[in-house]
């Protein structure tokens, strides 16, 4: 009973407000169904975590000496001496995608370039609010609507802030369903987002579906060398999945090798998440930066695509722009339910996984351009 008494008494009030954010990350998980599998074990980590004298993290034990602990433990030797977890989820994330849509229509390329914008209008916004250069592109990234990609960043740059931003990016990536009907009724009109676009796609050879995880990783290493682990993991998934002689390897990919990372890395950010780290100023205006990167993203999106039409005879629904981010599949299913609340009739959701699955590309190029620039600028 001492025992107990004597770890209430330890309990801050930080670690209370602790146990608050890892019960409502379990409850979005569970409840709402936002991502369990990687806010659950966050939520339950941040609890784990906060514990009065936590056998997860390194402490002194009388008469024993120095005692590690598994959760501090997995953090130094997988996310802070290497890039391992975000980078081999990529392989995962990788299989999982099919670039047809996309390829189809390369069009859609541009709506995953446009939609980028949040990253750099609050990596900026976090300079001018007094955040170090390393630090503000680690929160701007946040915007990229990946949170492998803002993990990743962040761990290279040696951010104070690790912490905060996973879970900014993870979050908001869950309530993309959320967040993004907001942002579109912002600059969109009913009319505008009951637009109709024809769906005629063209055939895709193999041949092409091969060349492309190829062809995009060499590029990508010409325009953003810092970029290439992250898009090359990325495709390289991908042609696991369409070389069609290495189906087991694609499915272990896609279903174990994913679901196994994501639970690793979950509970592995949730050191980042220890009260004394977490609850300040800086974590509530880096969350709220996050919804900017993400609302700015998306407005971003809608209004190139708007723009786009100006010039274009065939007219892209503005709200396709917004599936630009990288959050797949989230952003092209509200996209293709938003289509539908404004028309029964009307089908967007091929056209929005285009362009989302270009979003994911332009996510990790971001990445790798961020992580290119910053050492220029700090040097």
């Amino acid at each position: 009973m001492e025992f107990l008494l004597d770890g209430i008494r330890a309990v801050t009030p930080q670690q209370c407000v602790m146990y608050v954010v890892g019960a409502l990350l379990i409850y979005l998980a569970i409840k709402k169904d936002y991502e369990p599998s990687l806010l659950l074990p966050m939520g339950f980590g941040a609890i784990l975590v906060n514990l009065p004298m936590s056998g997860v993290l390194n402490q002194m034990v009388a008469g024993v000496g120095e005692s590690q602990g598994i959760i501090q433990w997995l953090f130094e030797t997988t996310i802070e001496a290497s890039e391992a977890l975000p980078l081999l989820l990529f392989i995962g994330i990788g299989a999982m995608i099919d670039f047809g849509p996309l390829l189809s229509n390369p069009k859609m390329f541009l709506f995953g370039a446009a939609a980028q914008f949040g990253i750099f209008f609050a990596m900026i916004a976090a300079v001018m609010l007094g955040f170090d250069l390393k630090d503000a592109a680690s929160i701007g990234i946040i915007g990229a609507a990946d949170g492998p990609t803002s993990i990743l960043v962040s761990q290279v740059l040696h951010s104070n802030y690790i912490g905060p931003i996973a879970v900014a990016a993870y979050s908001y990536m869950a309530l993309v369903p959320i967040i993004q009907p907001f942002a579109i009724k912002l600059v969109t009109t009913k009319k505008e987002r009951a637009m109709h676009m024809p769906y005629n796609p063209k055939h895709v050879s193999r041949s092409l579906r091969i060349c492309f995880p190829i062809m995009v990783t060499i590029i990508a290493g010409f325009i953003a060398p810092m970029s290439v682990s992250l898009v090359g993991f990325l495709m390289f998934g991908n042609l696991l999945r369409e070389c069609g002689c290495l189906e087991r390897l694609s499915q272990t990919a896609q279903n174990d090798l994913a679901n196994l990372i994501t639970l690793l890395l979950g509970i592995t950010i949730s050191f980042s998440m220890q009260a004394d780290q977490f609850v300040n100023l800086d974590t509530l205006i880096i969350m709220a930066l996050g919804l900017v990167a993400f609302v700015f993203d998306s407005i971003a999106g809608v209004m190139f695509a708007k723009l786009l039409n100006l010039f274009c005879k065939n007219k892209v629904n503005p709200m396709v722009g917004a599936a630009g981010i990288s959050a797949f599949p989230m952003s092209a299913r509200v996209i293709q339910k938003m289509g539908q609340e404004a028309d029964c009739t009307n089908h967007l959701l091929m056209h929005a996984v285009g362009a989302n699955v270009a979003g994911q590309i332009a996510s990790v190029l971001a990445g790798g351009m961020i992580l290119n620039l910053v050492p220029q600028l700090m040097g």
